[in-house]
């Protein structure tokens, strides 16, 4: 039977584009590379909101906060086999005022979210892969707005996402291995960037279905 994957996550997966922050097409985000690659073995479930964060709330975006949207998100979409996580970019911002430590904690309460979910195959828990976003570059005026100052931040989290798969025998994935965030804005992904790490991410994908 075809397996089924869901890729939760914010902008980079919801495919912003950031030369106007239209949508990309679907065969130019990343979760459709993904489904791709994998040749027909999964079937691939875009859950992706721009804003969005592993466990902030903001009022003046609400709805934002990923650990209060993901319990009946995993829900609707059960039977699940992977849940693949890619957040923290927008946790990075200094209003939040949280470091990679602390950003990496609410990762942890994810990543005991889903193992409790019981919305794999047979009420069992699907396996998980936790993914650190690329970190942010050289920010446009506008991206600046949200992000200036960081940067330092966001260049910590692949260590310590790492540390806590680790902690919970957790596949992991390090974006910035494959791709880096578009010169246009600092943030988002070129078509190429999406395309590049669907393709990279179902070489970790693939042994867990």
């Amino acid at each position: 039977m075809t397996k089924s994957i869901l890729c939760f996550g914010d902008s980079i997966t919801w495919g912003y584009n950031p030369k106007d922050g239209t949508r990309f097409p679907p065969e130019d985000r990343w979760p459709r590379a993904l489904e791709a690659a994998l040749q027909g073995r999964a079937h691939v479930i875009e859950e992706a909101l721009s804003g969005r964060t592993i466990a902030t709330d903001d009022p003046s975006r609400p709805y934002r906060d990923g650990m209060a949207m993901l319990p009946p998100i995993l829900e609707s979409h059960a039977p699940l086999d992977v849940v693949a996580v890619m957040l923290g970019t927008n946790d990075s911002a200094p209003f939040y005022g949280l470091d990679a430590g602390r950003i990496a904690m609410d990762c942890m309460a994810m990543v005991r979210a889903v193992s409790a979910s019981q919305v794999g195959p047979g009420s069992s828990a699907p396996k998980m892969v936790l993914i650190a976003p690329p970190p942010l570059g050289s920010l446009s005026s506008e991206m600046a707005l949200m992000y200036s100052g960081g940067q330092g931040t966001s260049r910590g989290l692949a260590a310590t996402y790492r540390t806590v798969a680790d902690r919970f025998g957790t596949a992991f994935f390090d974006a910035s291995e494959v791709v880096k965030v578009s010169a246009v804005d600092g943030v988002h992904l070129d078509p190429e960037g999406q395309r590049a790490l669907g393709l990279g991410l179902s070489k970790i994908v693939e042994p867990l279905l």
